[in-house]
């Protein structure tokens, strides 16, 4: 059996638009899906940060009415991403079991948890939902997928803050390459733009406070970012083997060369300002791919925005490519989505794939003035991929020092 494991779907659901099409199109004409939030309760808790990136398609424009009753948010965003990820793999025939799902969140259903709770501190235990549990669940919006697919092939959820989907993504390569399963189903969601998260954030002084610009706060690299943007939304993938996807005639997007996670064991919130830990994971998902640093033709960054955390990623990333690191390309396009924690990563291993198979980088907004300190090739306007194979790194960094990176090589046949 080839150990080679390949992209055959691919379904989302953000900021910028409620499919992957949608998506993709704003991106690449340099849309921001950031907006004020006109929800009553932001005037009655009055937060200091009064925009984010709220998913363009609400989920309850998608799913039935009982899905949307019987799920919590995050389980919604999974469910619409993973449906139209399995029916662009031409919603293949597969042997139940030999089917998985790894599909991750960050925080998980933020929304079920603290509703469930004013209800309980009204005095009415009672009326506190039987679905309660099973809608909070982190598992839930995996849990959400595996049912509606009757994937039977082992249902699994990494929490790994901003990493986790990213995360998930690469646990996919060994259920694949072990040969226990034929096709994953992988990614992340999440909705977590709630009063309590942003107040939280907020507190810690993690977001941007640009509320009166919200489609320009989040600005990565520019000398005047201040924060991150809160975004919720979806992604997912459909992997399977080369030998699988020929076998049944798929349509094959790009490979999913390698993964890698590591931890920097430094602070629950900040990043290793040496960056070793993340430039090890770099290292890791390349040596997996059989790739070196010379090999990498894009890099999309995690990059969300704040101070510290986009100079500790650009210190990782010299750590790993040296000098050349000013000749490759690089994207950050939270600025355009917003920061969607657990969803992210699934999210930008979407925009790595599509740039791969359309040859087409996607831009970074919003940088006006780059910090001179972070000497970076930014892409600010798509840029043609030259011919020939190439190969992406998609980075992912959470709270807790997680690290989690993959790459992708273009599909040549």
């Amino acid at each position: 059996m080839t150990s080679k494991i390949v992209v055959t779907g691919l379904g989302a659901t953000t900021p910028l638009g409620g499919d992957v099409k949608s998506t993709w199109a704003a991106l690449l004409a340099g849309e921001s899906g950031i907006t004020t939030l006109e929800q009553e309760w932001v005037a009655r808790h009055q937060l200091p940060v009064t925009f984010a990136g709220q998913a363009k398609v609400p989920a309850k424009e998608v799913l039935a009415h009982k899905e949307v009753k019987r799920l919590d948010p995050s389980s919604q965003f999974a469910l619409v991403a993973a449906r139209e990820a399995w029916a662009d793999a031409g919603a293949p025939e597969v042997v139940p079991e030999r089917l998985a799902v790894e599909f991750s969140t960050g925080i998980g259903g933020v929304w079920t948890l603290l509703d469930a709770y004013d209800t309980l501190n009204q005095g009415e235990a009672r009326h506190v939902s039987p679905m309660t549990v099973p809608m909070l669940m982190p598992n839930g919006p995996a849990a959400a997928i595996g049912m509606d697919l009757a994937a039977r092939g082992g249902v699994r959820t990494s929490v790994s803050a901003c990493a986790s989907s990213t995360e998930a993504i690469a646990n996919a390569i060994a259920r694949l390459r072990s040969g226990e399963v034929d096709m994953v189903v992988a990614g992340g969601s999440e909705a977590a733009i709630h009063p309590l998260p942003i107040a939280a954030f907020a507190s810690m002084h993690a977001l941007s406070r640009r509320n009166d610009e919200p489609a320009k706060a989040s600005r990565p690299y520019d000398v005047n970012r201040d924060g991150f943007v809160m975004g919720e939304g979806g992604a997912a993938l459909v992997l399977e083997t080369e030998e699988h996807a020929l076998a049944r005639g798929a349509r094959i997007y790009a490979e999913l060369a390698g993964g890698a996670v590591t931890s920097d064991a430094y602070h629950i919130t900040a990043p290793d300002p040496e960056g070793s830990g993340a430039a090890r994971a770099m290292l890791a998902a390349l040596a997996q791919a059989g790739a070196k640093p010379s090999d990498v033709v894009h890099i999309n960054a995690h990059a969300t925005s704040t101070p510290v955390g986009d100079i500790a990623e650009f210190t990782a990333l010299k750590r790993v490519f040296g000098d050349s690191l000013s000749k490759i390309p690089v994207s950050a396009t939270k600025a355009a989505t917003g920061h969607l924690l657990g969803g992210t990563g699934a999210i930008e291993a979407i925009f790595v794939i599509l740039a791969l198979h359309e040859r087409t980088l996607p831009p970074t907004i919003n940088l006006d003035d780059q910090d001179p300190a972070i000497q970076l090739d930014v892409v600010t306007s798509p840029r043609k991929l030259a011919d020939g194979p190439a190969l992406a790194i998609s980075n992912s960094f959470g709270f807790g020092g997680h690290n989690a990176v993959i790459a992708f090589r273009s599909y040549e046949g």
